[in-house]
């Protein structure tokens, strides 16, 4: 089968001259294109359509690139989209602020087509890959947030954003949380013990456990996130079966109809490993199989 998919590049940009040269270059190798001609009808063209890649002017009027930039990064579903700063500004300066704006490259005018395209289809590869593995993860059903070292949030799954809507602002949480979780990576760093999951408070009605999970790329810390709701099912299930902590996790995801496999990747487990567990859950609730195990369990969840 065959992916007949186009690949879509939002060009922003006040000047008319370089959208239709942009434009045109593009759709010769296929892509679909869309234009914005300001920074907020950019944000107004990202909130229908989710762009694969989009090509931004660093000087416009009103809203310039860079802050629009910043405002397309905030946003959970775009935050994967890559920027590329098209400008004719070459000092140093500038090229900082596009990256600290969350560009991943920058391209100066006037702009080479070959070199326009090549980078393109780079970034559009790497995109499709992180995204690729984000979706997977998303799927899994986990909450998961990835921060830099200074506590900046480089993504999350849409769990994380669903549980801490419950504070009633989940932007204001999201940055507490990246905070947070930057202050213990900084003390995490000059500890010659190693750090274990920690408790945050996030409202009055919201605490969670953070558990790291390690660093997954060059800056990018990865923690698991899990509520007061989760450790309560997991003392339940231990009290009511005897199981070892590690045990009522894994029945938990049993219950939830989870796979080895992913119940392997959310507890950072192989699936041999599980199969153990599972092994031991069977012994200790007097079943034979995944099934009757996952009825007894949901008995004890759902009651509390």
């Amino acid at each position: 089968m065959t992916d007949d998919r186009r690949d879509t590049v939002l060009v922003v940009d006040d000047s008319p001259e370089t959208l239709g040269f942009v434009t045109e270059a593009l759709k010769k190798t296929g892509i679909a294109v869309l234009v914005a001609t300001s920074g907020e009808a950019a944000l107004s063209v990202c909130s229908k359509v989710v762009p694969d890649t989009i090509l931004m002017d660093a000087v416009m009027p009103g809203l310039d690139g860079f802050e629009t930039c910043k405002k397309i990064k905030i946003n959970p579903v775009l935050q994967h989209v890559p920027v590329i700063f098209m400008t004719g500004l070459s000092e140093t300066e500038h090229i900082v602020r596009a990256l600290e704006a969350g560009g991943v490259d920058f391209l100066t005018k006037p702009i080479a087509v070959d070199e326009l395209k090549a980078r393109i289809n780079v970034h559009l590869k790497n995109a499709r890959s992180v995204q690729s593995a984000h979706v997977a993860l998303d799927a899994a059903g986990r909450h998961l947030v990835a921060v830099t070292a200074e506590g900046n949030i480089l993504w999350s799954t849409p769990q994380i954003h669903s549980l801490l809507s419950r504070t009633g602002d989940g932007d204001t949480s999201l940055l507490h949380l990246g905070r947070a979780l930057g202050e213990w990576l900084g003390e995490a760093a000059h500890s010659e013990v190693p750090q274990k999951s920690f408790v945050l408070g996030l409202s009055e009605t919201l605490t969670v456990q953070l558990h790291p999970l390690g660093r997954v790329g060059p800056d990018e810390n990865l923690f698991r996130l899990t509520t007061e709701d989760e450790a309560g099912q997991v003392k339940a299930l231990q009290d009511r079966f005897g199981l070892t902590r590690r045990e009522a996790e894994v029945l938990i995801w049993i219950a939830k109809g989870k796979s080895n496999k992913d119940i392997g990747e959310i507890l950072g487990l192989s699936p041999r490993t599980v199969n153990k567990h599972l092994e031991q859950i069977f012994v200790k609730q007097g079943v034979e199989n995944r099934a009757s195990a996952a009825v007894r369990a949901a008995e004890i969840i759902y009651a509390l």
